[in-house]
């Protein structure tokens, strides 16, 4: 009943409450963006697959400039990466617009993160599943690891939160995630300024 029903209102409520009480630092988080960014935009959206591979718009903070080197290529994020930028993502403050996402239905406080469309091709049948219910601005692979951990361990962390999706699983989620943003745990990959790249389940 849950996973079909009171999810989605739980998660509508929480996050309209949350646009409302934050919306002072968002102002102020897009003000910072705005002269740090040097004229590179304030946002960043990009094409994600959400619950069951339905193509959506996710929005985030940008954090990095649009730099690029002499002929012409973006530079590495590590180089892009700004300093008020950096701030922002060791605090996990950049995920706050996809509040809009929760709002709007294409994705939910607790779940599976969003990865590229690019990925879709090569997981496993298994990995799919992960895609059974509405990708989540945090979720069980988060909070076990987040960045620091592989592709491959992060989707058997969201197999198993689909088959054990909860309203006690979801409240503990957000107390850990709580903790883990607070001690800024896991923000990069090692040798990465974020997430590693996936290039196929083994």
């Amino acid at each position: 009943m849950y996973a079909h029903c009171f999810k989605r209102i739980f998660d509508f409520c929480i996050a309209l409450t949350g646009l409302i009480c934050i919306s002072p630092i968002l102002l102020a988080l897009i003000i910072l963006l705005y002269f740090s960014n040097e004229g590179a935009g304030v946002f960043f959206t990009q094409d994600r697959p959400g619950r069951n591979e339905k193509i959506f718009r996710l929005i985030k903070f940008k954090t990095m400039n649009e730099k690029r080197d002499k002929e012409g290529n973006l530079l590495p994020d590590k180089d892009r990466l700004t300093k008020v930028g950096k701030i922002i993502r060791s605090m996990s403050l950049d995920e706050l617009p996809q509040l809009f996402n929760v709002l709007k239905g294409d994705m939910a406080l607790i779940g599976p993160r969003p990865l590229l469309v690019k990925y879709l091709p090569l997981y496993s049948a298994e990995q799919h599943r992960r895609h059974e219910v509405r990708p989540g601005i945090t979720g069980w692979a988060q909070v076990n690891g987040r960045n620091a951990i592989s592709h491959t361990k992060k989707f058997e962390y969201d197999v198993w939160y689909v088959d054990h999706l909860s309203l006690d699983l979801d409240i503990k989620i957000i107390f850990m995630t709580i903790h883990n943003v607070l001690h800024r745990k896991d923000i990069s990959h090692e040798g990465a300024a974020t997430a590693e790249t996936f290039n196929g389940h083994n």
